[in-house]
């Protein structure tokens, strides 16, 4: 069944609890714009409803770049002289079917994966670079949600999300430590309790949730997403796509986002890059995608559920 894309803007300073269906009461006393000023979001406009996002940013002013890049595992080669850009301050869709190597593109970006030719760039890093500061400049400016949270099992919310602060922030004490750990949960949608909760006590969305607080915990310039709304019921995976939009918009991050889910793509991607054929076969808005004549790219956005998606977004007035 396909679900609905939310019908308007959360409050910015009121995102939502997170419950078993992902949606609650709003934390009314952590406004976002304490967190962190906005510095590179895109401003939300009239025209600015699910399936008509605008375009933001500049092919002159770019997140990420990535120019011939070949990834290959033994015999199999997955990419083949790929390129991509990805704007500062958007949110990508990145789509393709299996075995596409949408995954290993995003832990190539990384730095997880060392392609075979090819330059990858990062804020003007390069994420090949052996520099151990070089790494440091990207590790810091990245946050990751990996699929279903990728929580450790047995550390409490707080715990993992303190993880990365206690790895590149030494130097911060112990109660500001815990100010802020306490402020990313919040940030991410989930009531205070669940902090002090183990994964295991969490529903589906509440672990995602911790996830993204994690992957917020060092104030990320860029925010990897893989499969967000994957096993989320129609109302939870709204709800974690209106969360996403929302805290982009307020704290300008880029957004670099691996889905299968159509209608996370009509509500909050600016741009969509489809991979096929080892590259990518196009990377712009997802009205010039649905045109795009390519079997792979006719099929998901003609099939039922791409037209099923399409009544949705008309319904809602776009």
């Amino acid at each position: 069944m396909n679900r609905e894309p939310g019908s308007g803007q959360p409050e910015i300073d009121k995102p939502a609890r997170s419950g078993d269906s992902g949606e609650g009461k709003p934390v009314e006393d952590t406004p976002l714009s304490e967190a962190r000023t906005p510095t590179l979001g895109a401003k939300a406009s009239v025209n600015d409803t699910p399936g008509n996002r605008p375009e933001v940013g500049s092919d002159d002013d770019l997140a990420i770049v990535v120019r011939g890049l070949m990834s290959q595992f033994g015999e199999q080669i997955v990419h083949q002289n790929l390129d991509l850009d990805v704007r500062r301050g958007e949110i990508l869709g990145v789509v393709g079917g299996s075995g596409t190597g949408k995954s290993v593109l995003m832990r190539s970006i990384l730095g997880l994966n060392r392609p075979r030719a090819g330059t990858i760039t990062v804020f003007g890093t390069d994420a090949q670079s052996e520099d151990e500061n070089a790494r440091r400049r990207i590790e810091l400016n990245s946050g990751v949600l990996f699929q279903d949270g990728a929580l450790f099992s047995s550390l409490t919310v707080a715990e993992n999300v303190a993880v990365p602060l206690k790895e590149h922030h030494k130097e911060i004490d112990e109660e500001l430590r815990d100010h802020l750990v306490r402020l990313k949960i919040r940030l991410a949608g989930l009531p205070d309790d669940a902090a002090d909760k183990l994964p295991s006590q969490l529903s589906g969305g509440m672990r995602k949730r911790a996830g993204l607080a994690r992957a917020l915990s060092l104030d990320p310039d860029l925010l990897f997403l893989d499969e967000p709304t994957a096993g989320l019921d129609p109302i939870g995976a709204a709800a974690f796509d209106q969360l996403i939009l929302t805290l982009q918009q307020a704290l300008g991050f880029t957004v670099f986002l691996i889905t299968h889910d159509l209608d996370t793509l009509y509500a909050i991607c600016n741009r969509i890059a489809v991979l096929a054929d080892k590259r990518v076969l196009i990377n712009a808005p997802i009205s010039q995608v649905e045109k795009f004549d390519h079997p792979w790219v006719q099929e998901y956005f003609h099939g039922p559920r791409g037209r099923a998606a399409q009544r949705a977004i008309g319904e809602s007035g776009a």
